[in-house]
């Protein structure tokens, strides 16, 4: 969660962002007529005043020596950041790295300055619904450009990070103000314009409380035009408790809650019945606007990481509906439980296995056999060695070579023993 203060850095008042967010936003409001840019015969709303659609992220991004601030633009890290060490790379990409995707970014913008995403940015159809003058390839706040970065960044010498899809197009809609806020109508024409845009997946990594009638409806296009939704699950999990936000909770949605280095839930991240699936979403390094990496925390760079899977998926089979992406990734997931609970959905997002295990379409993910509906169980792991067959070899080896010394150092031991004895007698 971010406000922004001067141009290109980062306001340190995590306090203020979460007063901000939390209010209503007067004046907001979803009038009788349909929202603009709305196509023909779209349902209008009585005028409530629209809450505010907040981005995911719990505390400003900061640098990897974690010094709590990000200014902009930012040194670029040598290191590989942990959630791209874990996946195989190679057999990752062995198929497709994401060319002929379009992913759009309904967030802050997207900075196509920084040289990692210069060439992923779309920029003649990215849009800017907050200055009319721009065109959403400017970020005051970073977030979208973190967003982004996760999903597409090319690859550069000098950094070892990287997006999971880095041949995939992006679009960016532009929806969040300087505060790093939005309203439902805003994101309502987002979403209409990324479905005019034909899109293959949009990226929401902000939620609101409200439930809106025409944010569904939105949503339920998005869903019909065949386009994969992912949107973060929400950053108010700390105290336990189980919640629904949106659009994450819509039916056709991709809901993606935070998991931390041990495949766990991070302690942010939302509970609720509604998440589908767990990515990492703890120490994440990505793009910020002008050059170079930060590290931030939250759901909001969760969301991206399985967007970016789906680009990958999408890439690779073409034919598959929007439907069958999301189920091939909740269906190939880490799981924690023999089927989907309220902490981490069907488990935590696996890349390569959503690529690699991907022999025929389903239509929804089943749980593994056992599993008792409606109640979630954790399943100890297999107790296993952690080294190869050939290690454990020559360690029992050892081990055997070991154990018949000393048996002969008791034996040659009790011998003299014996012999001193009668010696004596």
């Amino acid at each position: 969660m971010r406000v922004a203060g001067p141009p290109h850095r980062r306001a340190a008042s995590v306090a203020a962002a979460a007063a901000a967010v939390l209010a209503l936003v007067p004046g907001a409001v979803l009038g009788s007529a349909a929202p603009a840019g709305a196509a023909p015969g779209t349902p209008a709303e009585p005028a409530p005043t629209a809450s505010t659609v907040r981005p995911d992220s719990p505390r400003a991004a900061e640098p990897l020596d974690g010094d709590g601030q990000c200014t902009f633009p930012a040194p670029p890290v040598k290191q590989t950041p942990w959630s791209l060490q874990r996946v195989l790379m190679n057999q990752l990409w062995q198929d497709t790295r994401g060319k002929g995707v379009t992913v759009a970014v309904i967030d802050s913008g997207v900075d196509i300055r920084n040289p990692q995403l210069t060439g992923a940015v779309i920029a003649g159809a990215s849009v800017d619904l907050i200055d009319p003058k721009g065109h959403g390839t400017t970020d005051p706040v970073g977030h979208g450009t973190e967003v982004a970065g996760i999903i597409a960044a090319r690859p550069s010498p000098s950094t070892g990070f990287v997006g999971l899809a880095p041949e995939a197009k992006v679009i960016s809609i532009r929806q969040a103000g300087e505060d790093g806020t939005g309203t439902v109508p805003h994101l309502i024409t987002a979403l209409q314009k990324a479905v005019a845009a034909h899109v293959d997946v949009i990226n929401i990594s902000q939620d609101t409380s409200s439930n809106s009638p025409a944010l569904e409806s939105a949503i339920e296009a998005a869903v019909n035009a065949n386009i994969v939704v992912v949107a973060s699950a929400g950053n108010d999990g700390g105290d336990g408790k189980a919640r629904t936000t949106y659009p994450g909770a819509y039916r056709g949605v991709l809901a993606v809650g935070a998991s931390d280095r041990n495949n766990e839930r991070a302690s942010f991240s939302q509970a609720g019945d509604f998440v589908g699936v767990a990515a990492p979403g703890v120490d994440m390094l990505s793009t910020v606007p002008g050059g170079g990496q930060c590290v931030d925390n939250g759901t909001s760079f969760a969301a991206p990481y399985v967007a970016g899977v789906a680009a990958l998926i999408r890439a690779k089979h073409p034919k598959w509906t929007a439907q069958q992406v999301i189920a091939q990734i909740e269906q190939t997931a880490q799981r924690t439980s023999l089927g989907h609970n309220s902490l981490v959905g069907w488990g935590v997002v696996d890349p390569v296995r959503a690529l690699t295990d991907d022999g025929k379409p389903i239509d929804s993910p089943t749980p593994d056999p056992g599993v008792l509906k409606g109640q979630d169980r954790a399943v100890p792991a297999a107790l296993t060695f952690g080294d190869p067959a050939r290690q454990r070899e020559k360690r029992t080896a050892a081990y055997t070579v070991s154990g018949v010394a000393v048996a002969l150092l008791l034996v040659t031991g009790t011998t003299v023993a014996l012999r001193d004895r009668r010696r004596r007698s």
